[in-house]
């Protein structure tokens, strides 16, 4: 009668080189698609940066323009001088189900302060390629919120521009589009990044 023989692992040499798994060179294709990414990037930082530019000096892109045409640089209607950067789209630009819950902080500071910090932070963030995971997430909130405050889009019947940006921006994060043409390589190294890895 056969007997069954057990199955024992083989246990390597002991001398035997251990194997080293080196990543493969960046192909050109994949230095394209970082290049891209960053791009992106960049741009959308710019973005939020020149809204958040606009709406604290009045310099007559979406803020500071009268009536007549002519542009108003630093006037009344700049957030340095007192001018409210969310009572204009909160107050005369949403519409749909949701538009009085918008409406009823249309001015209040502590919106416009919410606002211009967001602009300001996501925009720096983004630009330099730090913070991204923040950056783009909370941009992502503030594009989502912008598109419940103006609900239904004009042109289609569900999908506009600002769920496009929200998602980009998750993309960018995922892509690590802050370690091309940014400071994101630097960044994560830094020891509270490497504790807390929210910051990257």
């Amino acid at each position: 009668m056969a007997t069954l023989k057990e199955n024992r692992p083989i246990p390597a040499p002991v001398n035997a080189d251990p194997v080293v798994v080196t990543a493969p060179e960046a192909t050109s294709e994949t230095r394209t698609r970082d290049r891209i990414w960053a791009a992106t990037r960049i741009s959308l930082g710019w973005v939020f940066l020149w809204a958040f530019l606009d709406k604290a000096f009045a310099l007559g892109f979406g803020t500071g323009r009268l009536e007549d045409g002519t542009v108003e640089y630093l006037g009344d209607a700049a957030w340095i001088n007192g001018g409210s950067p969310t009572f204009g789209f909160l107050s005369f630009g949403t519409s749909g189900p949701l538009a009085p819950f918008f409406q009823s902080f249309a001015g209040a500071a502590w919106a416009d302060w919410l606002f211009m910090v967001g602009l300001l932070g996501i925009g720096l963030a983004l630009t330099l390629g730090i913070g991204m995971k923040i950056a783009a997430w909370s941009g992502a909130a503030m594009m989502v919120f912008m598109y419940l405050a103006a609900l239904w889009p004009a042109n289609n019947p569900f999908m506009d521009d600002h769920l496009v940006y929200a998602l980009v921006l998750i993309g960018l994060v995922y892509a690590n589009a802050g370690r091309t043409w940014g400071l994101g390589g630097q960044w994560s190294q830094l020891e509270l990044v490497k504790r807390f890895p929210i910051l990257r």
